[in-house]
């Protein structure tokens, strides 16, 4: 052969690797398959723990089915609110981070799981929900009732502190006569029980309404106190340990079901290690959070462990009322407060 016939002859093996090339990675796009993951929160991995674990969570499914399963993430509530991505996810095979106002007008016995000063830190949190038998009954309830399934409680920033613009909150006493913002009727309930009153104000309005003073106080964790620049127009912060502050991962039933079986544990294995990496994350910048609240003018109160049980001596009798008056059975609570530890 000579040199140009062997020319020509390199030149068509090239042309046909590179359309082998081609054709193998077309046939891949058109078989790999795409899953819409919605939820809250800017995104933003630094300031947004719920956007570090759908990122986390999309890298790790790619790679566990080499690209076969593909995440197209939807931050900000890009997909409707609360509700809307609820009757989204259980419509259509997606995935969706969704809060306890998303979770409670189908399911209100979640509310059990937000029992004020129920947990003294990470740990007995996370073994609450990876554990106990509060959290397996909550699964198979929602499915049962729904059709989606409760894949993951997905960790979003610690636990919750009290803030407001007016004093140092160091016992119930203390909230005698404020206005709180709250998330949820469940809020509402627990600041009623400190003598304070609570109205419903959602999120993306929170910061004006502190600032105007229509709300004096709310409580969120560090992470959303800066999220939403909250230490601009609220003074005091105390480190209660009120509530796990989490959200959770829902799946689509139709979704779960057309999976390959290897697919399908990908998914599961990603859910897992997805939400270790988040709750690593999360506990490791607690106290860097804090700091930086002080370093922009907040005065941080830490109660003693005295100052700890009056709040939950006061704090979780009203509750307990307010979950009976919402129609939750006893037998949700009992099973909580056993998987907590706590006895009544």
């Amino acid at each position: 052969m000579n040199l140009v016939n062997k020319m020509f002859a390199t030149t068509r093996l090239f042309k046909a690797l590179a359309l082998g090339t081609v054709l193998s990675s077309a046939s891949l796009a058109i078989n790999a398959q795409t899953i819409n993951l919605s939820y809250n929160g800017a995104p933003d991995a630094d300031k947004n723990a719920v956007h570090l674990f759908a990122e986390n969570l999309k890298k790790l499914v790619s790679e566990k089915t080499g690209g076969e399963l593909n995440l197209k993430l939807y931050p900000n509530s890009m997909l409707g609110e609360e509700e809307e991505r609820m009757e989204q996810v259980l419509n259509t095979p997606s995935l969706n981070v969704a809060s306890f106002g998303g979770i409670s007008p189908l399911f209100p016995e979640i509310f059990v799981s937000a029992i004020p000063f129920l947990f003294a830190d990470f740990d007995e949190a996370r073994t609450f929900f990876d554990e106990g038998e509060y959290w397996k009954k909550a699964q198979s309830a929602f499915y049962e009732r729904t059709g989606g399934h409760l894949l993951a409680v997905v960790e979003e920033g610690g636990f919750l502190a009290f803030t407001n613009n007016k004093l140092p909150i160091k016992s119930p006493k203390d909230f005698d006569g404020l206005r709180f913002r709250a998330m949820d009727k469940s809020q509402v309930a627990l600041y009623n029980a400190f003598g304070a009153s609570g109205t419903p104000i959602p999120w993306t309005e929170v910061y004006l309404a502190l600032k105007t003073g229509v709300a004096d106080g709310q409580m969120n964790p560090p992470m959303y106190i800066i999220l939403g620049s909250l230490f601009e127009v609220q003074k005091y912060a105390t480190l209660a340990n009120i509530q796990y502050s989490d959200q959770f991962l829902v799946a689509n039933d139709e979704l779960l079901k057309d999976l390959s079986a290897s697919d399908k544990a990908a998914l599961l294995e990603a859910v897992k290690e997805a939400n270790a990496l988040n709750r690593r994350a999360v506990e490791s910048q607690v106290e860097s959070r804090i700091t930086y609240l002080e370093n922009n003018g907040m005065e941080i109160y830490r109660p003693t462990a005295a100052e700890l049980e009056e709040f939950r001596q006061v704090g979780q009798p009203s509750y307990f009322s307010w979950l009976q008056e919402e129609g939750i059975g006893q037998e949700w609570v009992d099973l909580a407060l056993k998987d907590a530890a706590f006895k009544k």
